[in-house]
């Protein structure tokens, strides 16, 4: 179906039977090409302004990389300072796949947590770098502690899930599992 009469997109007067294609400033002409399904015709993708660009429907959430964590008992260094508050990324498969060269993994798998966690946590109190040294040092409650974080927010990522009522449309988040094995 072709409109011949009402205006365009850009507002302007749409041409008449027989008075061939329409353009004007920053538009291309269009001629003859079939309307689309909601009676305007094309636009070309070098028009500039507003009705080239859609408006965004939804609007997206970011993903989020960082977590951050208190330790239960914290991280002592060498001058006694205690380290609790610390930031946790996510990791990548890169930072899953490295550790499994490294010597000390080969020899004793159970040594694969510690270099991980060295690579993922980006901050630990004041310190200034973390590695898997300082993941070496921790109290072992700590080092389970950061053991769960990880799995929590890498393998099985946040439980929580964004709905809607169906009844008064209204956003509100549910738990969708447990944060133990075997929980639902």
């Amino acid at each position: 179906m072709r409109r011949t009469a009402g205006r365009t997109a850009l507002g302007a007067p749409a041409a008449g039977p027989g008075t061939g294609p329409v353009a004007g400033p920053g538009t291309a002409a269009v001629a003859d090409a079939p309307a689309s399904p909601g009676g305007f015709a094309p636009i070309s993708a070098s028009a500039p302004g507003p009705a080239s660009v859609p408006e965004p429907v939804a609007v997206r959430q970011q993903l989020r990389t960082e977590f951050p964590f208190e330790l239960p008992r914290g991280y002592v260094d060498d001058s006694g300072t205690v380290h609790r508050d610390g930031v946790m990324r996510l990791a990548t498969a890169r930072d899953e796949l490295i550790p499994l060269r490294d010597v000390r993994v080969q020899e004793n798998p159970a040594y694969l947590s510690v270099v991980l966690l060295g690579r993922v946590i980006t901050r630990l109190g004041t310190l200034p770098m973390v590695h898997d040294g300082i993941v070496e040092n921790m109290f072992a409650s700590d080092l389970a502690f950061l053991q769960d974080f990880y799995r929590q927010v890498n393998a099985e990522g946040h439980t929580r899930a964004a709905v809607e009522c169906p009844h008064c449309s209204e956003p509100f988040e549910v738990e969708l599992g447990g944060s133990r094995l075997g929980e639902s």
